[in-house]
């Protein structure tokens, strides 16, 4: 009888956690992230985790113009090495692929790295990437204002070949240099197909395409503005965007500085994040989710550039420890200006 009421309970919370997730947490179709429920009739935990599968965006507060009397544009960047961090790069997971529309994601059963959050979310089409730099002068980087959108042609999804390949694919991976290998026929032979000259030519196998995997990704920048509200008379800040950092390399495999491989506009970014767990160190019962980790500040981060007058990086005029000395005077310009408010 114990057994039975056991497996009853059992069914019923599986049961109520897929409503709960059909009323708020599917997205076209997909889950918003890892379930519990690895297979029909099991819970793998005791009970049925639902707050953040289906947790719904806590919107910002507005901000009048006449408000923010105050205000600082920063660029920061989040080292992944530093142990604070950790909780964005891991669990690694794992991307296998054939070609650039067949893959094997080997994932975690119940979060995922920020990195898998964002690439299979692009991948789905529920965010949008807008290209680092300007998509004909190259040396123009001036991708963090959101200018160059890589969308889809009218009447075309993520999804389509065509786009994948030709113009996202680019951002999110890229296609690995191999020798030409020929297809074969049923009996051994090469395949041989007519071109468009009437020429004809042996049909060969695309190489294998290599996603960005959590391991490559070095770094997070955030675009954000910090400013003082009197109305609520409150230091606050807002987190405008968000860009993945890889290493540049040579094909040596020196390591040649870093890489943005692209921007996403972070309030589009908080419908996402707030479906997916981030690990919590004191306690596995009260795990958060990748939203709350930005609002409430639980990272290291180094400003590398803030608004000025020559528009330059602080890299430009400091190197080394004189560098992150000009990120810190500048992070406490920020926080004497709340301190001096509260001091008059």
């Amino acid at each position: 009888m114990r057994n039975f009421l056991s497996k009853v309970t059992l069914s019923l919370c599986v049961l109520s956690f897929n409503f709960a997730l059909s009323q708020g947490g599917v997205n076209n179709g997909e889950m918003l992230g890892p379930v519990p429920n690895p297979a029909p009739g099991v819970l793998d935990g005791v009970y049925v985790p639902e707050h953040i599968p289906t947790k719904k965006l806590i919107p910002w507060e507005h901000v009048r113009e006449a408000d923010a009397v105050w205000s600082k544009r920063v660029w920061r960047y989040i080292d992944l090495r530093e142990k604070i961090n950790h909780s964005m790069y891991y669990p690694l997971d794992k991307i296998i692929a054939d070609d650039k529309y067949s893959y094997d994601w080997i994932k975690h059963q119940r979060r995922w790295s920020l990195w898998t959050v964002i690439l299979s979310n692009i991948i789905n089409g529920n965010l949008t990437v807008y290209s680092p730099e300007h998509p004909v002068q190259f040396t123009i980087k001036d991708g963090d204002s959101f200018k160059y959108p890589v969308v889809p042609p009218p009447g075309k999804t993520v999804t389509d070949s065509l786009f994948f390949g030709e113009r996202l694919s680019s951002f999110i991976g890229e296609e690995e240099l191999c020798d030409p290998i020929p297809y074969t026929d049923q009996w051994g032979e090469d395949s041989v197909r007519t071109n468009a000259n009437g020429d004809q030519e042996v049909v060969t196998m695309p190489c294998p395409y290599n996603f960005w995997q959590s391991q490559d990704i070095v770094q997070y920048r955030l675009k954000e503005d910090w400013f003082f509200d009197k109305e609520r008379s409150v230091m606050d800040v807002r987190i405008i965007g968000i860009a993945p950092v890889t290493h540049k390399k040579s094909k040596s495999g020196q390591i040649q500085g870093y890489n943005e491989l692209f921007w996403l506009y972070f309030p589009e970014c908080r419908y996402v994040f707030q479906n997916y767990y981030v690990y919590n160190d004191q306690n596995d019962s009260r795990w958060f989710s990748y939203d709350d980790l930005f609002w409430k500040r639980q990272f290291n981060s180094v400003i590398y550039r803030s608004s000025n007058v020559y528009d330059r990086k602080i890299d430009s005029y400091r190197v080394g420890v004189d560098a992150l000395l000009e990120s810190e005077k500048i992070t406490n310009e920020i926080r004497m200006i709340e301190h001096d408010v509260w001091s008059l």
